[in-house]
């Protein structure tokens, strides 16, 4: 029973990240005065994103401590970190935030779907080097700046919801946002380049062993 406690958490995540995302899609409407017309709402989204992410992190913690891995895991689990993330910059596109300085509603659309866009693609890209990489049986772990990357990540998204919570139309929640989504894309960017070359130094190290006959 105790090695279904991380399958168990990667599959309670999972759920909690389809409510996250659907809540943050419906979040409600704010009156003239800029006031959210069900105060706290963004506030119950962000405490199960973090629920959400502490739950990745004990998940971790109990697979290693128990030593259990499964096939459900090792497919779900960053699947559930994948839709996490990237489910919520494509939710933020859909319903244009965060709201940056006085730009229109195109110049904004233009910067959340490119946001969006380029975590998708460095999320593709990765996960076909490790494809690649295993079925060479070639290990491709995770590591520091893909960790890095992750936790700025979730950072953001939690910049955005307290932002659309409490501070929507304040200059220095402009700032402070636009600096915390620059410094995400350099390193989702940087993993994704550095992703590119340890697969390509691996596979140098370890070329493809030819079919037995």
């Amino acid at each position: 029973m105790l090695k279904l406690i991380p399958n168990i958490l990667t599959f309670g995540r999972l759920v909690l990240t389809i409510i996250f995302l659907i809540m943050i899609l419906y979040a409600p409407p704010r009156y003239a005065q800029g006031e959210l017309s069900f105060p706290g709402f963004l506030d119950i989204a962000f405490i199960l994103f973090v629920i959400a992410g502490l739950t990745d992190i004990i998940d971790g913690i109990v697979a290693r401590k128990l030593n259990v891995t499964s096939k459900f895991g090792r497919m779900v689990d960053p699947l559930a970190d994948k839709v996490l993330v990237c489910g919520a910059f494509i939710c933020f596109a859909i319903i244009g935030e965060p709201k940056l300085f006085n730009f229109g509603p195109v110049v904004l659309a233009i910067i959340h779907w490119s946001v969006a866009g380029i975590l998708i693609s460095r999320e593709v890209y990765v996960t076909v080097l490790r494809h690649i990489a295993e079925a060479r049986g070639i290990s491709f772990a995770a590591t520091i700046s893909g960790k890095v990357k992750m936790l700025l990540q979730s950072f953001a998204i939690g910049t955005v919801i307290m932002k659309m919570a409490h501070i929507q139309t304040a200059r220095w929640g402009y700032w402070f946002t636009t600096v915390t989504f620059a410094l995400m894309l350099a390193v989702t960017v940087i993993s994704g380049l550095r992703a590119t070359q340890r697969s390509c130094w691996k596979t140098a190290a370890k070329p493809p062993q030819p079919a037995s006959d």
